[in-house]
Formats: C-alpha cells, structure tokens, sequence
C-alpha cells in the first residue's frame, strides 16, 4: 500500500513543482514589480454579532442627545482587583449629581491596563447596576482592528449603551486604513469616535470624521484638537464633546459643542453639570481651572487617582506605570479642595495629604 500511493503521489508533486519553477523563472525574466492591491478590496465575510432586541439597543439619539458624560475611575483592591463597593459608590455620585452617561475603561479608567476579561466584566457589572440610571459606554476600542470587533461585540452583548473607538494608537494607519477600522466597529450599534492625537501619535483629520458620519450608528466626536475643531463638526451639525476639561465651557456655550466628556466630573460632579446645563458663567469656570490644571499637571489618571485617595473616596492603590503625585502637588490639592469648597466634592471625609508610605503601587495586578 505505501508503495502504491508514493507511485501515485510522486508524478502529482513533480508536476508542482515543476510548475513553481516555471512560474518562478517566467517573473524572473520579466522582472515585474509586485503590485499592492488597494485596501478597498479588503473581504469581510462575518456578519456582525448583533442582537436586534428592543431591551438591548439603544437609540443612536439618545447617545447624541448626552451633555455631561464621566470617564469613570476605576478603583483598586490592595491586591490589584476592582473594588467594586467603591467604584458603586462613585456611580452613584456621579447619578445623583446629573451625570449623563459614563465612559467604562478609558483611559481614565485605565481600561490599557485591564485584560480584556476585566474589561468586558466591569462594562456588564456596570449595565447590571446602573444601566437603568445612567448611559454606559464602553471602551472597546483597540489599536489591533480584530480586537476593537471581538471587544465591541462582547460589549455590545453584555448590555453596553454604545461604544468609545480610538484611532489605532502606536502603529498608526494611513487614512483609508483609518476609515476601515472604524467602518468595522460602527455596524454593531452607537459609536463615539475619539480623537486625541496627544496619546495616539496621529490626528483623526476631519475629512476620515465627515466621511463616516453618514453611517446610522455614528453618534460624534470626543475631540481633544481644540475649539476650532469643534466648531469645524458641530457648524455640520454633528455631535461633538470636548475632550478638554480647560475648554469644554467655551467649547459648549461658544463653539456649539453638546457637552463635555470629563475628568473632572468624577471629583466636583455637580459644579462640573453646573458649567454644562446653567448656561455661561465665566466666574464658575475660572473657580474649576486651577483644580483642572492641576489635575493634569501629570498624563492623566495620575492626577485623579491621587485626588480621589486623598479625599478618601478609593484606596491608595496604583497599577503600575501610574504612580501617585508628590508631597508638594498633594499638599496644593488640599488648598484647592478648601478653596473650590470641600461640600461640592465626592466623599465624606476630610482630605488629607497622604504620607508617602500610604500608596501602594502594584506591579503585578
């Protein structure tokens, strides 16, 4: 038997690779150059893993319709897992104080530092607690395309509201790759697009920006450029939040924007619902803009982490690569806390200084 199938098998390889040669001499000769096919012919041959059930949808309005939306904090156990009876209570803050909706790991949630599995449990673990209070919006996006789809369908699954999607950040794309990326990930339901060249390295430009806001699902912009940009959208009439505590009051009440995805929010919820929906008051924001500089006098979360443990909302604890502010910068947060008004901030407790030895920083979570 194995004697007869290598008699059948040896003619059908000679034949091959007599082939490969030919074909290998006949490109040598001619010396082609080997031609890229344009991306547009890129083969998508899975359907979106969508539910079309009424309970799990979310109308795309109701996301454009938001004002004051929270990049939510997530806060630590001693051993590196959430704490989830705190970041409940940060919830809940933020709820009764008018928030409007609540980025789920961004980065000021330090969703870069969550597995997927985290990621994915705190978006669910927040639809089942709050999803009836509040819109949650997950962080699903991912400078890998395959893992913004499989997160954003997990998301989308687990009851999340819409999703926030970052231009892939690091390896970067020319812009038909930008409009792939984000056409992938805007068929499964409400989609923020953010823009903050200052952590991705590239600019979303407006042209990628107006050329998918024709999709159904395209909710807005969180943009971080400045308030021109802002303008640039919202003249269109398109959605945009300012991702920049220090100009989303003018960004609002000058430029035409609907609000402001915050920071600050999780500290000062209510003062920061008063900037949004009381209309014009320069006195107020320049009250907020020393706590604002302050906040990210270091890449954020730093500046918050620190803020919320001093004011005894979250334990001290840190994932590294965030470590907490110095001696000096925690003692100006306590000036500032007595300055704006302890009352108007989370928590109960007096805010403290901290001494160095209070923070535990984790590098192994």
């Amino acid at each position: 038997m194995a004697s007869l199938c290598r008699k059948l098998c040896k003619p059908f390889i000679s034949n091959v690779e007599v082939g490969q040669d030919r074909r290998f001499l006949s490109g040598h000769r001619e010396r082609k150059r080997w031609q890229q096919p344009r991306a547009a012919v890129m083969q998508d041959m899975h359907l979106p893993m969508r539910s079309v059930e009424l309970k799990n949808s979310t109308p795309v309005d109701e996301i454009k319709r938001l004002s004051l939306i929270t990049a939510i904090k997530t806060p630590y156990l001693p051993d590196g897992r959430f704490d989830l009876q705190a970041y409940d209570s940060l919830i809940h803050k933020q709820i009764q104080n008018g928030v409007e909706g609540v980025i789920v790991g961004g980065t000021t949630g330090e969703g870069q530092l969550m597995s997927w599995d985290e990621h994915i449990m705190l978006i669910g673990h927040t639809v089942n607690c709050f999803g009836d209070a509040i819109k949650v919006i997950g962080n699903t996006g991912s400078n890998s395309t395959g893992e913004a789809i499989h997160a954003t369908e997990q998301g989308f699954a687990v009851g999340m509201h819409a999703a926030l999607h970052i231009n892939p950040y690091y390896g970067k794309t020319s812009l038909e790759g930008l409009v792939l990326h984000f056409k992938s990930v805007l068929c499964m339901g409400p989609t923020i697009i953010y823009n903050v060249p200052g952590r991705t390295g590239q600019d979303i430009p407006p042209v990628v920006i107006h050329g998918l806001a024709d999709s159904p699902n395209f909710a807005g912009v969180k943009e971080c450029v400045g308030n021109d940009r802002v303008k640039d959208y919202t003249e269109t009439g398109m959605a945009v939040w300012s991702g920049n505590d220090d100009q989303c009051h003018d960004a609002r009440w000058d430029y035409g924007a609907k609000g402001v995805i915050s920071v600050t929010s999780n500290l000062i919820p209510g003062l920061m619902h008063d900037l949004m929906f009381n209309g014009r008051d320069e006195t107020l924001n320049k009250k907020l803009l020393p706590l604002i500089d302050w906040l990210f006098c270091e890449p954020n979360p730093i500046g918050l982490n620190t803020a919320l443990a001093q004011l005894g909302v979250i334990r001290p604890i840190f994932r590294l690569p965030y470590a907490p502010l110095p001696l000096d910068k925690r003692i100006e947060f306590c000036n500032i806390v007595k300055d704006i008004g302890r009352e108007y901030f989370v928590g109960d407790k007096d805010v403290e200084v901290l001494d160095n030895d209070d923070f535990v920083v984790l590098g192994r979570y």
